[in-house]
C-alpha cells in the first residue's frame, strides 16, 4: 500500500521532500497522481486495441501499447508538474491554457480507439455490409471484363428456347390428334371419333413434329454442351480473378475502416452520436482533471514551499554567476597588470 501511495504521488509530479513537509497536501496530489495514472492506463488500453486491428503479433501490440501509455504518462506528468499556482487567477489561466489544449488533444487521441471498442458490434455489422457491397462491385467489374460469358449464355438460352418451341408445337399437335381420335369437337377437329382421314393426317403431322423435335434437341444439345464448356472456362477465370481480389476485401477491417464505419453510424443514429459525444467529453474531463484540480484549488503550503525552494535556487544561481564573473574579471585584470 505504501509503495502504491508513493507511486501515485510520483505520478502527480510533486517533489517528495517538499510534500512530506505538507501532510495536508498529500490527498490533493494523490488525486492528481491517480488521474495521471488512470489516463496512462486508458491510453495503453486504447493503443493496444488500435494495434490489434492492424497487427497480428501480440508482442508488437503489447510493446507499442506500453510505449504509448508511458509516453502519455510522461506528457501528463509534465503538464501537471510544470504548472505553478499563482495568486492571480488570470496568470493561472494563462499558464494553464496551452497545457489545457494539449490535454484535450491527448484525450481525443486516447478516446477514439476506446470508442471503437465500445461500438465494436455495430461497427462489425457496418463493416460486413461494406464488404458485401465491395464484393458485389468486384463481381460486377469482373463480369464487365468478360462480356463473352453474357453472349454465350444468350446463345444457350436461344438454343433452349428453340427446343422449347418445337416441344410446344409437338404438344399442340398431340392434343389435336387425341381430340380427333376421341371425337372431341374443336376448331381444328371434326368431332367424329375414330381413326379417320383427319386423324391420320394429324398423326403424320405429329410424327414429323416429333422427329423435328428430336433432331433439333439432339443438335442443340451438342451446341449447348460446347457453349457451356466455354462458359465454364470463362467462369473459372472469373472466379480466379475474384479470388485474387477477395483477400483485399476480407482485410477491410483496419483502423481507418472502423473509424469510417463509426462516423457513418453516428450520422445515421442520433442516439449513437450523442453517446459518442458524451464519451469524448468523458475522456476530456478525465484527461483535464489534474489541471482543473490545480486551477480550482487554493494556493497551499506545498506551493509556498516550492516557490521558496525555487527562489532560493535562483538566488544561489545568481550568486554563483556573480562570483564567477568577479573571479573572471579579477583574472583578466591580473593578466593586464602582468603585461604592463
Amino acid at each position: 500500500m505504501k509503495t502504491l501511495k508513493t507511486f501515485i504521488l510520483f505520478c502527480s509530479g510533486a517533489a517528495p521532500q517538499l510534500l512530506k513537509r505538507c501532510p495536508t497536501e498529500i490527498s490533493k496530489y494523490a488525486g492528481i497522481g491517480a488521474s495521471v495514472m488512470f489516463t496512462a492506463i486508458f491510453a495503453a488500453t486504447a493503443a493496444g486495441y488500435a494495434l490489434s486491428t492492424i497487427s497480428d503479433s501480440i508482442w508488437i501490440t503489447v510493446g507499442v501499447a506500453i510505449l504509448w501509455g508511458g509516453m502519455i504518462f510522461n506528457l501528463d506528468r509534465f503538464i501537471v508538474s510544470s504548472m505553478r499556482k499563482n495568486n492571480l487567477l488570470r496568470n493561472d489561466l494563462m499558464l494553464a491554457t496551452p497545457r489545457f489544449v494539449m490535454a484535450i488533444v491527448i484525450a481525443l487521441v486516447v478516446s477514439k480507439p476506446l470508442e471503437l471498442k465500445i461500438f465494436e458490434k455495430e461497427i462489425n455489422r457496418k463493416i460486413d455490409e461494406k464488404r458485401t457491397a465491395e464484393a458485389l462491385v468486384a463481381k460486377r467489374s469482373i463480369a464487365l471484363s468478360f462480356p463473352e460469358v453474357e453472349e454465350l449464355e444468350k446463345k444457350i438460352l436461344a438454343l433452349k428456347s428453340e427446343v422449347k418451341e418445337k416441344e410446344d408445337f409437338r404438344n399442340v399437335l398431340q392434343m389435336e390428334y387425341d381430340a380427333e381420335r376421341f371425337g372431341k369437337k374443336t376448331s381444328g377437329t371434326t368431332g367424329v371419333s375414330g381413326i379417320g382421314t383427319n386423324a391420320k393426317k394429324k398423326e403424320i403431322q405429329l410424327d414429323e413434329a416429333q422427329k423435328e423435335l428430336y433432331k433439333t434437341a439432339d443438335f442443340n444439345r451438342i451446341k449447348i454442351t460446347e457453349l457451356e464448356k466455354q462458359v465454364s472456362v470463362l467462369s473459372s477465370q472469373k472466379t480466379t480473378e475474384y479470388l485474387k481480389q477477395k483477400p483485399g476485401i476480407d482485410k477491410y477491417d483496419g483502423l481507418a475502416a472502423r473509424i469510417h464505419a463509426l462516423s457513418i453510424l453516428t450520422e445515421e443514429s442520433n442516439a449513437m452520436n450523442l453517446v459518442n459525444i458524451f464519451l469524448v467529453l468523458l475522456f476530456i474531463v478525465i484527461e483535464t482533471t489534474p489541471i482543473l484540480v490545480k486551477l480550482m484549488s487554493q494556493r497551499g503550503p506545498y506551493d509556498e514551499l516550492l516557490e521558496v525552494h525555487e527562489h532560493a535556487y535562483r538566488n544561489y544561481r545568481k550568486e554563483r554567476i556573480a562570483k564567477s564573473d568577479h573571479k573572471t574579471l579579477k583574472g583578466y585584470r591580473n593578466m593586464s597588470w602582468n603585461k604592463m
